[in-house]
């Protein structure tokens, strides 16, 4: 599978190293994603991602482009999927700029686009409770009546980009993302509804979780396979799925980074030298 196969040329979110935060931010949708600067020479200057210029910088809505550029990785024509998936997950941005060997900017590579091409993998024939279970994670959760002042209490300790949110009962509510607060703070002022009825600082960190969370999420059971998630990922354009029991109780989820994850540690264990090695063998036996 060659990158170039995969490479976006076309309907990249491209920005002015004059323009506003704010008016950036406003094209974006998540904390991983990325717009793209060029200067009136169309010199690629860098990107603008909420992971950096909102959230762990925390740059006011009105500061410059300019100011507040962050210098992505670079991926080349010539690089593995593992090189570029080690990439995404390193940088946290999930749109990086690829350049030729002579470093001429070629366009863009996305998760989505990777995830596309594993569609067909059978790795990822797993099923969701065999991966909860082989690497034994524990489920954060956040109940929505909890307040915002806990959930950045949340975020902050286990370094998450978002959180399951349940109601008393530990059933599925809604998920609450880091950066919907974020760019509500940070954002244009023209969402008066829920301005109004914050008003100051102190009040805004004691409202409700659910006044923030998302009610619609995608949710599977534990029988369904990794290869529905990346299905759905695509098709719905979104981060993640959330596994739940019968009785809507979230177990994990799994996101598109835990997808490039376990690629990168099947490449390593040898496991695509292993089919290769046996296809090999099989076409030689024809042969004779």
């Amino acid at each position: 599978m060659r990158l170039l196969n995969i490479l976006k040329e076309d309907n990249i979110i491209r920005v002015s190293p004059e323009d506003h935060l704010s008016h950036v931010l406003a094209k974006l949708s998540t904390s991983h994603d990325a717009a793209f600067v060029f200067d009136d020479k169309d010199k690629f200057l860098g990107v603008i991602s909420p992971y950096y210029s909102a959230i762990k910088s925390s740059h006011p809505g009105n500061t410059k482009v300019i100011n507040c550029i962050t210098r992505p990785p670079k991926v080349y024509l010539n690089f593995p999927i593992s090189k570029v998936c080690e990439l995404f997950i390193q940088s946290k941005i999930h749109y990086l700029p690829v350049f030729s060997t002579d470093d001429r900017f070629q366009g863009i590579v996305s998760v989505r686009r990777v995830l596309s091409h594993f569609k067909n993998m059978p790795i990822f024939k797993t099923k969701l409770g065999d991966i909860a279970r082989k690497y034994n994670r524990t489920l954060v959760t956040i109940k929505s009546d909890d307040s915002i002042n806990d959930a950045f209490h949340l975020f902050k300790e286990k370094k998450f980009s978002k959180l399951v949110v349940v109601d008393f009962a530990g059933k599925l509510k809604g998920i609450l993302t880091y950066y919907d607060i974020i760019n509500f703070i940070i954002g244009p002022k023209n969402k008066k509804g829920k301005a109004n009825k914050i008003g100051n600082k102190s009040s805004f960190y004691n409202l409700h979780v659910k006044t923030f969370a998302r009610s619609y999420v995608i949710t599977m059971n534990k029988d369904k396979e990794l290869v529905d998630v990346i299905d759905v990922i695509i098709k719905k354009k979104i981060g993640s799925v959330i596994v739940i029991d019968k009785n809507r109780v979230p177990i994990d989820i799994v996101t598109s980074s835990d997808i490039l994850r376990y690629y990168i540690t099947k490449e390593k264990s040898g496991f695509f030298k292993q089919v290769s090695s046996k296809i090999d063998r099989l076409l030689l036996k024809k042969e004779t």
